[in-house]
């Protein structure tokens, strides 16, 4: 293989920001779907092609179909960034993407791969475009790729396709509410003007709910686990920030039976707390320093924090209200696990920013006066 562009690349991301963005804010946007599938980029030299994650690793092996789909349906030398997804029946008679069942395909056994590349066929969207012929497009800004992406690709039907755009936020808001019933997880939009940025947060993403990708670091134990039935009581979650693991959260959200399950999983990645990214807090006992994991608090006088320390190789989906400082302000839902994520690429930049409110419209900008002016005396 011999592409202007060639593999490992760590693909273009996306900040999460509150609803549609102003396009004149931002130079020119253009607006797209945003797929709740893989992300994965398509390298392809003749015959030659490679299917790669998130995380640079290989995901060719996982999907013959598309590998025979490429071949077929895409320019014979490409380098294209997109989603791989799979969309099952609805009684309505329509489709809906399914990441459950897309998970599944990622199977060490060949038979079981060939069985569901069959059963379960996958298809994928590209949404952009790096490399075309013997010229590089990753320097070029996105309306260049998107149009010279357009002339390449037309008239796929799949299971390649190109996702649709379009420029006017009005239609994108459209978009945001319609697309839902269809598993699409909100939309997407890149700036116009910007080049393909490797691992930088270039593009916005508008989604539904607040979610996050963290690690889990940790767990304790239910109070009703005995020693012959032992169940998890909740997962200690963290998040990277300059190069350490921090303590974010937990997710509790489980049945009992989920509950004896998740036990047992996650015994293989007990470790010792000396080998813990967290080894070094043991000292802190009954102080709680920020993002500190198993310290006491006010609210948490008299409990047992303590918890058995796990390789932080895991990443899990989480949905969350909202931020309080560093943290989550409750508990943690669990949405669904990202065999696809780099624990290592789990970090604080992903999270929706607050909107910027003056407390005083709530409070009352008089109180604040008095405060203010007994202070100064």
């Amino acid at each position: 293989m011999d592409l202007p562009v060639m593999p490992p690349v760590q693909p273009m991301l996306a900040k999460s920001v509150a609803g549609i963005p102003d396009p004149a804010k931002h130079g020119g946007l253009s607006f797209e779907p945003k797929w709740d599938g893989f992300r994965c980029l398509v390298f392809r030299d003749g015959d030659e092609v490679e299917l790669t994650s998130r995380n640079t690793k290989p995901l060719t092996r996982y999907f013959p179909e598309l590998v025979a789909a490429i071949k077929e349906q895409l320019p014979e030398r490409c380098v294209l960034d997109g989603e791989v997804f799979v969309a099952l029946p609805t009684e309505d008679g329509g489709e809906r993407l399914e990441f459950e069942v897309l998970q599944e395909r990622i199977h060490p056994a060949k038979s079981r791969v060939d069985m569901l590349a069959e059963k379960t066929p996958a298809g994928f969207v590209a949404f952009d475009l790096l490399a075309l012929g013997d010229e590089s497009y990753a320097e070029r800004p996105f309306a260049e790729r998107r149009a010279a992406m357009e002339e390449a690709l037309t008239g796929l039907d799949g299971p390649c396709f190109l996702t649709r755009t379009t420029t006017d936020p009005a239609e994108a808001e459209a978009w945001f509410t319609e697309f839902e019933g269809a598993g699409l997880d909100g939309v997407v939009a890149k700036p116009l003007g910007a080049p393909y940025q490797q691992n930088a947060r270039t593009m916005l993403k508008i989604k539904h709910e607040r979610t996050a990708d963290v690690v889990v670091a940790g767990y304790r134990e239910h109070k009703t686990s005995t020693p012959e039935r032992r169940l998890l009581g909740s997962l200690l979650l963290g998040l990277y920030a300059d190069g350490e693991l921090q303590h974010i959260g937990v997710s509790a959200s489980f049945t009992e039976k989920r509950r004896h399950e998740l036990f047992e999983q996650l015994q293989p990645l007990v470790c010792d707390i000396a080998d813990h990214p967290w080894g070094r807090w043991q000292e802190f006992l009954t102080a709680n320093p920020d993002r500190i994991p198993g310290t006491q608090s006010r609210w948490s006088a008299g409990k047992d924090l303590s918890f058995t320390p796990l390789r932080p190789d895991l990443v899990i989906e989480v949905k969350y209200d909202h931020m309080e400082g560093r943290r989550f302000r409750h508990t943690a839902h669990f949405k669904r696990w990202r065999p696809d994520r780099d624990a290592t690429s789990c970090g604080y930049e992903q999270l929706e920013e607050p909107v910027s409110y003056d407390l005083g419209r709530i409070l009352g900008v008089e109180a604040f006066s008095a405060r203010e002016g007994d202070h100064d005396e």
